[in-house]
This record gives structure tokens, C-alpha cells and sequence, in this order.
């Protein structure tokens, strides 16, 4: 008789579970790069781990993610997001593994209601916490938008911190934005705006348009839009220069073209390449030029990809200033299995200085 009332009860929880359609599903995402420059083993060897794991139930999924490096266990993540009632709601708690600590946990919650959505945003922090309120809503052509933020970040309080309310609405032939901002001590700003006010004979440039009302002065500020439209096949790295003069007045100077690159498809194989002569924008920081290959083709296991870039490097001591040579390539083995491999070469220094392999695994 009891065997029976067991029986029974584990058939009731199965169907129990099968109605509420649970599902279990996770991934592992893992990379070991080895750098032979290096003589220490300890310090050659580098790792990059995260597991994720989700629990899925009814409108409710429930994730665990837990990140490994080479010093250890190194972060630890836990998270809820569904629908309760009219509400959505999303809660994430963090920790530190390694002294181990709370780190912060925030919940986010929303409704919409009559076409008017409010949201709730808490953070709590060691010794801190934080709310922040906000509402919007379309009534015709008026848009509104109001932020209230609670919390100092100097203990666990809720002082009031600030209020910001966004508006839109059409005047005259444009469509104008506005924010009013009030901190603890009163009023702050407000400002009135137009943007893309558009110049008949000129199709690629634009002005926004923005007057600021403070307590005791009013600004009005124009900024140039520039948009050189879309090139084929090349693309070209355009700056435009403009400036205001002692009375405020707007100066709209020469422009140059910093760089240049190409984009194209062969045979299923892209070709692309760039060239900057922008000190603020090289590649990786350090390269003003690079090259690179891409494809993507069937293999006999799954989908395999690989791609090869060439950096040069300004004044380089190499061959035409050759200066780094990245490879990488992936091979989907499986459905749930993907198996990754790269190799950075330094021609600077004629060195292999770093080989990565790494693999995916879901389910």
C-alpha cells in the first residue's frame, strides 16, 4: 500500500512538472591561452571559464553563472527574471568568491498600465542603497518621461536625490524635446531642443538646435550633424570640423578624411582592410593598418570558420611593417559542442606569443 501511495505521489509531481514545462539548459565556455614567451609555466598559462546554468519553469527562469580564472574562483552570479501578474520582474545577487563577499544585488520591476508604463529600479550595495522610479507615457503627440532618484550612496537611505522629466511634443514644423532636472536643493535646468533641422541644398549636413535655461543665464548651443551618406564597397573615415567664436557664434571649418577601408565578398571568402591616420583610433591601439580574411564553410562534423588579419605597424623593423599576424578558427564538432583554436604571432619580436584553445559546450 505504501509502494502504491509512493507510486502515485511521484506520478502526480511528474505531471506536475510536465505541465509547468520546466527545462534545464546551460553552457560552458572555456579558453586556455599559453604564452611561450614566457619561462614561468605559472605565468604562461592563462584560463577564461564560465558556466551557465538556467532552470526554466512556467513564465520563471532561474540562472547560475559561475566564473574561473587562472587565480581561481572568481565570480559567482545568480539570477531571476518572469512575470508576476501585470508585473515583470528581474533580480540579480553577486558575489565575490575569492574573500569571499556580497557584492550587489538589484531588482528590476515594471508595469504598464492604461498605456503608461512605471518601473522600479533597487540596488543595494555593501552599505548602500539606491531606488530609482520612473514613469512614461504617449498622450497624441505629447511624450513624457520622469526619472526620480532616491538614495545619497553615502549609507542605507532613501534621501531624495533628484527628479528628471523628459518630454516631447510638436511646435510649429518641428519636433521638440525637452528636460526639466530638480536636485535636492530645488530647480537646476531646463532645456528645449530641435535636432536634424536640415539644409535644403545641403543633403549630408544638419544642425540640432538646444537653448538651457539655468537660474541665473540662458545658453542657446548649435552642433553640426554630418552624415556623408553610405559609400559601396569603400568606406571612408570623415572628420568634420567646426568651432564657436568669442560671440558663440557657430564655425563650420574644412573637413578631412582620417581613413579609409574596403569590404568585399569572394567566392564565400570576405575580404577586408582599413587604414587610419588617426593617432585616436588605431587598431588595437597600436596598428594603423590592417588585412584580414574570413570564411565560413560546411566541414564534415558542422559549420567551420576561420579567419587570418595582418597588422602593420608605423616605422615597423619588418617586411613592409608587417607587425602581427592573428589567426582563428572554430569547428561546431557537434550540436552541443564547439571547439575554438588561435595563435597571435609578434613579428616585432619574431615571437609566437600567444596560442589559445578553448571549447563550448550547451545543452
Amino acid at each position: 500500500m505504501k509502494r502504491a501511495l509512493v507510486l502515485s505521489l511521484i506520478c502526480v509531481l511528474g505531471l506536475g512538472f510536465s505541465s509547468l514545462a520546466a527545462s534545464l539548459t546551460g553552457y560552458w565556455d572555456t579558453d586556455v591561452t599559453i604564452d611561450p614567451t614566457q619561462a614561468d609555466f605559472s605565468a604562461a598559462l592563462t584560463l577564461d571559464s564560465e558556466l551557465g546554468v538556467t532552470y526554466t519553469v512556467g513564465d520563471w527562469a532561474f540562472t547560475s553563472i559561475t566564473t574561473i580564472d587562472d587565480s581561481g574562483w572568481v565570480g559567482q552570479t545568480f539570477d531571476a527574471a518572469g512575470v508576476l501578474g501585470a508585473f515583470t520582474i528581474g533580480s540579480t545577487l553577486e558575489f565575490d568568491p575569492s574573500i569571499p563577499s556580497f557584492t550587489s544585488w538589484e531588482v528590476v520591476a515594471g508595469v504598464s498600465i492604461a498605456g503608461v508604463s512605471f518601473g522600479a529600479d533597487f540596488m543595494l550595495e555593501p552599505g548602500v542603497t539606491y531606488l530609482t522610479l520612473t514613469g512614461s507615457g504617449v498622450a497624441g503627440d505629447v511624450t513624457v518621461d520622469v526619472e526620480v532618484d532616491l538614495g545619497s550612496g553615502l549609507g542605507c537611505d532613501f534621501d531624495f536625490s533628484g527628479v528628471t522629466i523628459d518630454l516631447g511634443f510638436p511646435f510649429c514644423c518641428a519636433d521638440v524635446y525637452s528636460e526639466l532636472y530638480l536636485s535636492c536643493t530645488g530647480f537646476q535646468y531646463v532645456t528645449f531642443g530641435v535636432k536634424d533641422i536640415a539644409f535644403p541644398t545641403v543633403p549630408w549636413l544638419s544642425l540640432d538646435a538646444e537653448i538651457m535655461f539655468t537660474i541665473d543665464e540662458k545658453t542657446l548651443t548649435l552642433t553640426p550633424v554630418f552624415n556623408p551618406g553610405d559609400f559601396a564597397c569603400f568606406t571612408l573615415d570623415i572628420d568634420f570640423a567646426y568651432d564657436y567664436d568669442v560671440e558663440g557664434a557657430l564655425e563650420i571649418g574644412a573637413f578631412s578624411i582620417t581613413g579609409i577601408g574596403l569590404e568585399c565578398e569572394i567566392g564565400g571568402v570576405s575580404f577586408s582592410g582599413h587604414s587610419t591616420w588617426d593617432p585616436e583610433n588605431l587598431f588595437l591601439d597600436t596598428y594603423w593598418e590592417y588585412y584580414r580574411i574570413a570564411t565560413t564553410d560546411d566541414a564534415c562534423c558542422g559549420p567551420f570558420s576561420f579567419d587570418l588579419s595582418i597588422y602593420f605597424l608605423e616605422g615597423g623593423v619588418r617586411l613592409f611593417d608587417v607587425s602581427l599576424i592573428d589567426a582563428n578558427m572554430s569547428l561546431q564538432v557537434a550540436s552541443q559542442f564547439a571547439f575554438t583554436m588561435g595563435m597571435t604571432i609578434d613579428t616585432e619580436i619574431n615571437a609566437f606569443t600567444a596560442w589559445t584553445i578553448g571549447f563550448v559546450i550547451t545543452w
